[in-house]
């Protein structure tokens, strides 16, 4: 054989005429250099095949020619020739019977290697042989010695991953691996099956067609766990790699339902659960064309619009319709000039062929709690297409997995020169945060450790205990806030009257009694919760307001702090300090839960479906026992009757109390001092809240966990209720505030005793409503209703309600409150006759035990010996029958 040089010599020379083809070969369309002969090279030049001006002829007079002997092709390899044997003749059925049997097996070898099968590229029947040019060509290329490979054949797994050099973005956009990968996709749609051995996509596609959706949601963990290098390539290259799962999911959709395009043109394949969850303000240019998953609370959202998908044109001049033109989503898409006539335009759209998609431009800001100190909240904007728009609403907090672009904004362009660009994330798959996404990322462990809670005999004491261990004292206001924590049950009787289940607690009281400090624990404990103060908060900040939107330039509705705390918690501090004006605007809020607006054309009704706590001072800064409530606190009638518990705190001096509560403090100083956060002091752990003897404190992760899982999976129910002690209640409270001409109470009042017989149940995780439940509700109420007293009816009050008060008290905790009772008295009358009080206050046995007997308690020794009785410095003089406490 002629050397390949001579050859390209030869096939060169200029005595010799260039030729596209030869009657030899068959493949012009080889990789070979320019007008290549390769017969040349083999057979010398005395041959040659005369050429017509429109091609060479095949069929001529050299026909014959194609077929006679070139011995360097009809040389056999002899590796795997069995030589050996002698076999009997073919028949010629028999012959095409074997070739259509191997023909089958290579067929079944090429898909079981990841290969794609010929007949998907080229349509053939089994009567038709491969083509007779790719053979004949490699045939040549075994003569020439080259390696023989198929240049069709599909990459597998081993060398999709190997991108020859090129970055994912263009190595996707390429035939092969794009084929690839779509057959990859299309399989693992088709056989991932979960670990019960149920097909997963199968079951998905059926409930998405069975709802006339068009997203299917395919988890990223799964697609890692079997196709790794198809997660791999996601993130790197989404825009493109969700348009061929999108083409793949289509094709898996019609192999299932045929005829489910009528209904869906296109299926959106929904990333969800991406690994990574990047905040919005660490954004940056290394992410820009990324997948990416952040997270914030939608604060604005424009109404749907129709953006151009598919555009064809009309030309004005021959009304030939040019397209279809595929709309980008950073430029327009223009035609240059009319195939039809060859004018430059105008053109303009055509309006009925023409493919629209939804579109809807929405703004998320981040959650308030994941800002660092001292920084604004950023926000950024998203785009919704096609099914996703109005997935979600001012207010809402959201999880949004899409594609961080940049798109050219004159406005910032103007603004600091020509190469600035605005980002903006393209949604691709959209998740609300709230109870319910809460309660499926519990863990198994965590659920044992609620119900093994839930069991606990005093686990009620235990929660309030629990509620802002770092203050001292306040038992009241903590069981207030454990009961709105946990909320009632929201009623809505046929869709008609709405009756709202969240409590609202008012806490009134003194400077100094860590009002504020209990708004910002139950902010932490909280799983939704907006903070504000009354001197920074409007009607329309608390409500909602209406905006023009500086793109659209249409009017557009922005969230309030109320609608923000929908199904969450509102906390108002400084309440007092408000407008009154602005506080008007929350009446609805907090009754009806709803916020209506009529504004600017813009007339709706929002959802303020949240608690509202509140904390204000009185008139003058301090309480004044010997007024009512309602002359203490510069708030309206309505506005107080909206308020299920009202929690007075008062700073009285009480010398004991005082000591007790100035130790806690310096302990709890010395405990939580950065330096000393291993060695603590044994005295600081000591330190122990009054009235929680004997009860463990859940710790705070716990408790977040325990609210969340009762307000989403206990609903309790109102059929177990003891009706008639409600109603005589109700009678005799109304009767008291008529004859005391304190706060009103209403019908409100019975909704509220309800609302925190249920709140109680919950805590307890029980299904029905109990007597127990009833009676806490009901000493709730009380306590609160008494607080608001003056001082002068206060005691009469607390002996006519004994009965309720003394539910569930511990007897050490009412004859310690009888004691001191007896205590202030003795001190009162020492000051009266010698000016001063003294050091000692003895007080006899007989009156403490006669004030007993008034409250059913006839055996006091317990109480002797109890931690209570000796923390408050008193001791039991036996002999002479005296309780002295000392000073």
């Amino acid at each position: 054989m002629a050397d390949s040089s001579e050859s390209f010599t030869m096939a060169t020379s200029p005595n010799q005429t260039p030729r596209r083809g030869d009657a030899l070969t068959s493949s012009p369309g080889r990789d070979l250099p320019p007008f290549e002969d390769e017969s040349e090279g083999l057979l010398g030049t005395d041959v040659l095949a005369e050429e017509e001006e429109d091609g060479e002829d095949l069929m001529g007079d050299d026909l014959e020619r194609d077929y006679r002997a070139i011995p360097q092709l009809d040389v056999y390899e002899r590796d795997g020739l069995d030589d050996g044997e002698d076999l009997e003749d073919m028949t010629a059925s028999q012959r095409a019977e074997a070739e259509r049997e191997m023909r089958r097996r290579d067929h079944a070898e090429g898909l079981g290697q990841g290969r794609m099968r010929i007949d998907l590229l080229y349509e053939s029947d089994d009567e038709d042989e491969e083509r007779p040019a790719r053979k004949r060509r490699l045939a040549e290329r075994a003569a020439d010695g080259a390696a023989e490979y198929d240049e069709e054949m599909i990459e597998s797994i081993e060398n999709l991953e190997d991108m020859k050099g090129h970055s994912v973005r263009e190595w996707v956009s390429m035939a092969a691996p794009r084929l690839e990968i779509y057959h990859r996709f299309k399989n693992f749609l088709r056989t991932h099956v979960d670990e019960h051995g149920h097909n997963v996509f199968k079951e998905k596609i059926s409930d998405m067609c069975k709802e006339n959706r068009e997203s299917l949601v395919v988890n990223y963990e799964n697609l890692a766990a079997r196709e790794h290098v198809l997660a791999y390539f996601l993130p790197e290259a989404p825009a493109e790699m969700l348009k061929i799962f999108d083409e793949a999911a289509k094709e898996v959709v019609l192999s299932m339902y045929p005829k489910y395009n009528r209904i869906a043109k296109e299926i959106h394949v929904r990333i969800s659960s991406l690994p990574l969850v990047e905040e919005l303000r660490s954004l940056r240019q290394l992410h820009l064309n990324q997948l990416i998953r952040t997270s914030g609370v939608v604060t604005s959202c424009t109404g749907v619009l129709p953006q151009l998908s598919m555009v064809k044109y009309n030309c004005n001049k021959c009304n030939f319709i040019l397209g279809p033109f595929f709309q980008s989503q950073n430029q327009e898409v223009k035609p240059g000039s009319c195939p039809e006539c060859q004018s430059m335009g105008p053109f303009e759209i055509n309006m009925e062929e023409t493919v629209y998609q939804n579109y809807q431009r929405i703004t998320i800001q981040e959650s308030p709690g994941k800002v660092a100190a001292g920084r604004l909240p950023r926000s950024k904007d998203a785009i919704l297409l096609a099914d996703l728009v109005d997935s979600c609403k001012p207010g809402d907090e959201i999880e949004l997995t899409g594609i961080y672009h940049n798109n050219y904004d004159g406005s910032l362009n103007t603004a600091n020169g020509f190469p600035v660009f605005a980002t903006v994330i393209m949604a691709n798959h959209i998740t609300k945060k709230d109870n319910k996404v809460a309660v499926g990322e519990l863990t198994d462990e965590d659920m044992k450790a609620i119900v093994m809670l839930s069991k606990d005999e005093v686990i009620g004491e235990r929660i309030f205990a629990s509620i802002a261990p770092s203050i001292y004292g306040h038992e009241d206001i903590k069981r207030g806030l454990a009961l709105a924590l946990f909320g009632g049950e929201a009623k809505n009787p046929g869709g008609k009257h709405k009756v709202r289940g969240d409590i609202n607690v008012l806490l009134c009281g003194d400077p100094g009694t860590a009002k504020s400090q209990f708004l910002k624990y139950v902010e932490k404990v909280s799983s939704r919760a907006i903070f504000t103060t009354g001197q920074g908060a409007s009607a329309v900040g608390l409500t909602a307001y209406v905006r023009r939107n500086p793109v659209s330039r249409e009017w557009t509705l922005e969230a309030g702090a109320l609608v923000l705390a929908d199904r969450g918690v509102c906390l108002i501090d400084e309440f007092d300090k408000m407008n009154e004006q602005d506080r008007t605007s929350i009446h609805e809020a907090m009754e009806q839960q709803s916020i209506s607006i009529s504004k600017a054309g813009i007339v709706t009704s929002l959802q303020a479906r949240c608690t509202i706590i509140a904390a204000a001072n009185p008139i003058g800064g301090r309480y004044d026992p010997s007024l009512t409530f309602a002359e203490n606190v510069d708030l309206s009638e309505p506005i107080v009757s909206r308020f299920d518990v009202l929690c007075v705190v008062r700073d009285t001096i009480d010398a004991v109390q005082d000591e007790l509560l100035a130790r806690f403090v310096v302990a709890s100083h010395v405990k939580n001092h950065p330096s000393n956060k291993e060695n603590a002091n044994e005295e600081a752990d000591e330190t122990c809240l009054p009235n929680t003897f004997g009860v463990d404190p859940i710790p705070q992760e716990l408790l977040k966990k325990y609210i969340i899982y009762a307000k989403e999976r206990v609903h309790p129910k109102l059929n177990r209720m003891d009706q008639d002690k409600v109603a005589k209640m109700y009678s005799d409270l109304r009767k008291e505030s008529m004859a005391t001409g304190s706060i009103p109470i209403t019908v409100r009042h019975i909704e509220s005793m309800i609302r925190m017989a249920e709140a109680h149940a919950r805590i307890h995780l029980r299904d029905y409503v109990m007597e127990d439940d009833v009676n806490m509700a009901i000493r709730v109420m009380l306590e609160s209703f008494i607080d608001t007293q003056k001082f002068s009816v206060m005691r009469s009050m607390r002996k006519t309600f004994s009965r309720y008060l003394t539910f569930k008290r511990d007897n050490n905790e009412l004859l310690l409150f009888v004691l001191k009772q007896l205590v202030a008295e003795q001190a009162t009358y020492q000051r009266n006759r010698y000016g001063a009080q003294q050091d000692t206050i003895e007080i006899p046995e007989k009156d403490l035990v006669d004030k007993a007997r008034q409250i059913n308690i006839h055996n006091m020794s317990a109480f002797y010996e109890s931690d209570l009785f000796r923390i408050n410095k008193f001791t039991h003089d036996v002999r002479r029958k005296l309780i002295v406490q000392q000073f």
